[in-house]
């Protein structure tokens, strides 16, 4: 059987980390994905899945995402039963993460200072995309004592 699932979207809020009573640390989150077309008012379309990453996953969730980030997930659906307050039965369907991508930065109001290394913040340098002009290597003198 197959059940695996690709989602890129941006979070509706700040990631919530917690840790279960066994000590496993766990991130619930939920995203936004835009269908890519806009209802009869002009308005753009979203689904909305509610996201679960346990242990190393969701600790990286936790640190170095936020409200607004873009993300990438990879994973599987789930789905749970319940009984609402009215004693209808239910189900959920959630997505379960496995592995989470960078996949670029939210566009910022005032462009803050860029290093050298072409980071500007905000998320981790990996994410960052180097922007130097073809050319700008310095020749290395090859007097015969490189080791490569």
């Amino acid at each position: 059987m197959i059940n695996c699932i690709v989602l890129m979207g941006r979070l509706v809020a700040d990631p919530e980390v917690r840790r279960t009573q066994t000590g496993k640390q766990v991130a619930a989150f939920r995203i936004a994905c835009d269908r890519g077309r806009k209802d009869a008012s002009g308005q753009s379309q979203a689904d909305f899945f509610d996201v679960t990453a346990w242990e190393k996953t969701g600790e990286f969730v936790g640190r170095y995402f936020g409200k607004g980030s873009l993300i990438l997930i990879e994973g599987r659906l789930q789905s749970s039963q319940y009984t609402d307050k009215n004693g209808s039965k239910r189900t959920a369907i959630s997505v379960v993460a496995s592995q989470v991508h960078f996949t670029g930065e939210k566009a910022r109001q005032a462009s803050p200072a860029v290093d050298e290394g072409g980071y500007s913040g905000g998320e981790p340098a990996a994410a960052a995309t180097i922007n130097s002009p073809a050319g700008d290597y310095a020749l290395i003198e090859d007097d015969g004592d490189l080791p490569f």
